[in-house]
């Protein structure tokens, strides 16, 4: 497979120095929890950013500020829209930490999957070639912007097992239910709400049960490159439910070829892959895509009928809980031109717990929202085991 992106190889090898910028964090809108630990470790993100890059972290991004050089963003949220993107001075994936859509459905796990048949509602610039694109290396399902297209949709997946039903707007496995027969996917429909629907849309897509999710992505900074693999981890949070912990991640220098060299177990060559062929198929759907943070979601379990699958969920082209360990390694891999590959995790606890000696820490205190909690980051050399 060659590179999607030739030109960043061709900046990998330069010895230029970057021209000088000033880093800053941009948000789309203000936060109501300006100390919590989001905040706080997206701060910490766009300082390891900085960092690499040699420039000047210059905090949050004003607007109606003056900056002396040109700017290097970090946004909190994928940007959508190309011309919100050149307003911003962003033309090319050397300008950003993140990514750039040019609709705003292009950023959520409704790409994913097709309409059930051609003339259902959609998005203004749907791509329907997409989802036929990736329909090979994703969970059986659909996409729908109407409650009559999703029972539609959700009673043809029915008749080969239980159907998960996400929201386009749901973070972390939030704003999901599941479906096992007609009357509980109704009822779960009924639920949504219909403006909501109309503008981000549903998925309906075959649930599976012992579920495993890899996480597969690449990251570009400046010379930087680096792709990876790993591991999500569950933990418990304050109120005792089960939540994202963190990520172990396996990272190569170098594109997804670097990774795929590696020796991984069956399953895990196969979740790359696919991650791979749903990467490539983005770049050709969306003209005007710009990806140089990009993380896939593959799941892999059992559906009702005891079938294994495995399958990409979701994409993020944004900074997201696996950035921490992604840093981590573009600064092994700075610090030791040698180095081909390291192993690096992040981690997240609950309760005050207290992160090892030789952590990098994200975050260690009070969210007002989730109470106590604290966010770090290791690396460990690779082992070929």
């Amino acid at each position: 497979m060659n590179s999607d992106h030739p030109e960043t190889w061709q900046a990998a090898a330069s010895t230029v120095p970057e021209p000088a910028r000033i880093v800053v964090l941009h948000s789309r809108q203000p936060t109501d929890n300006p100390d919590g630990h989001e905040r706080g470790s997206q701060n910490r993100v766009a300082e390891k950013v900085a960092a690499l890059l040699g420039f000047h972290y210059g905090g949050e991004y004003d607007a109606g500020a003056r900056y002396d050089l040109p700017l290097y963003f970090v946004p909190r949220e994928t940007i959508a829209g190309i011309a919100q993107a050149e307003r911003l001075g962003i033309r090319g994936e050397h300008d950003l930490f993140g990514g750039v859509v040019p609709h705003p459905y292009v950023a959520s796990k409704v790409i994913t999957h097709p309409l059930l048949q051609p003339g259902c509602a959609a998005p203004d610039g749907w791509a329907p070639a997409f989802g036929e694109q990736v329909r090979d290396v994703a969970l059986p399902g659909f996409s729908a912007f109407g409650i009559d297209d999703a029972r539609a949709a959700g009673l043809r997946l029915l008749a080969g097992g239980a159907v998960r039903i996400k929201l386009a707007s749901g973070i972390g496995g939030t704003g999901q239910t599941v479906a096992g027969n007609a009357r509980a996917l109704d009822e779960q429909l009924a639920a949504l709400d219909d403006t909501q629907l109309r503008a981000g849309g549903v998925v309906l897509e075959r649930n599976l049960n012992e579920v495993v999710t890899h996480s597969v992505g690449q990251v570009r900074i400046g010379r930087h490159l680096a792709s990876y693999c790993g591991i999500q981890n569950l933990t418990r949070n304050n109120a005792g439910e089960e939540v994202y912990g963190g990520s172990e991640l396996l990272v190569a220098r170098g594109d997804f070829e670097a990774l795929l060299a590696l020796p991984h177990a069956d399953e895990v060559h196969i979740a790359v892959a696919q991650a791979c062929t749903y990467h490539r198929a983005a770049l050709a759907s969306f003209p005007g895509l710009l990806a140089s943070r990009c993380n896939y979601d593959v799941a892999q379990g059992v559906d009702d009928s005891g079938t294994w699958r495995s399958g990409v969920l979701e994409q993020s082209w944004r900074i997201g809980g696996a950035t921490g360990a992604e840093l981590a390694a573009l600064a092994a891999f700075q610090a030791d031109p040698s180095l081909a590959v390291v192993r690096a995790a992040t981690t997240e606890l609950y309760g005050g717990a207290s992160p090892p000696p030789d952590a990098d820490v994200y975050f260690n205190g009070v969210d007002r929202y989730v109470g106590p909690i604290t966010k770090y980051t290791r690396t460990m050399p690779y082992a070929d085991a």
